[in-house]
């Protein structure tokens, strides 16, 4: 198969012939990887973020949802009228 290139923005892309996605079962979207110099693409193994909202769930149970950088204030915080 071949394709051109196409500006996308700051950016070049390339449109998948039709018959890529339909070969490939690429439905939702595609991970692209580089093997020697070449890149491929393949189906998602998972969706992005999936599982983040159960782990979010459990750390909160454990009370491990506290900050890591502690709140801090700016110099001039004081001189503001609210």
């Amino acid at each position: 198969m071949r394709t051109k290139t196409r500006r996308l923005g700051n950016s070049r892309g390339i449109q998948d012939p039709k018959p890529l996605p339909k070969r490939r079962r690429l439905k939702d979207g595609a991970e692209i990887l580089v093997r020697r110099n070449t890149p491929a693409a393949r189906r998602a193994k998972k969706a992005p973020r999936q599982g983040w909202a159960a782990a979010s769930k459990e750390i909160a149970a454990r009370s491990e949802d506290n900050l890591v950088w502690p709140e801090f204030a700016n110099e001039a915080d004081a001189d503001w009228e609210w």
